[in-house]
């Protein structure tokens, strides 16, 4: 019975429309870990982020964000912070246009 809750609530969220902002605050959060160089736990906040843009629009304005977004946790993968935060801090420009 748990895990028929659990898998409810999870289907709930998903099925739920993200906005622009819930992706922005995962990945303010994200950049305070890159920051103090905790990139596993930025990683959980880039991951939070992208399943959120994947809820967006399709638009092209929307495409750019979410590749930026992208290209911000591979270089965040790679331990560069300079290129995570560029990236990043693009992604959260993009966002906020939508």
């Amino acid at each position: 019975m748990a895990l028929t809750l659990g898998l409810t609530s999870f289907v709930a969220q998903a099925a739920e429309q993200a906005s622009p902002g819930d992706v922005i605050s995962h990945i303010e959060k994200a950049l305070i870990e890159i920051k103090n160089s905790d990139f596993s736990a930025a990683q959980v906040q880039l991951k939070s982020a992208r399943f959120a843009s994947d809820t967006l629009s399709s638009s092209d304005a929307a495409k750019r964000a979410h590749a930026a977004l992208i290209q911000g946790q591979i270089q965040a993968k790679k331990g560069d912070i300079n290129k995570a935060t560029e990236e990043l801090n693009q992604a959260i420009a993009l966002f906020k246009s939508l």
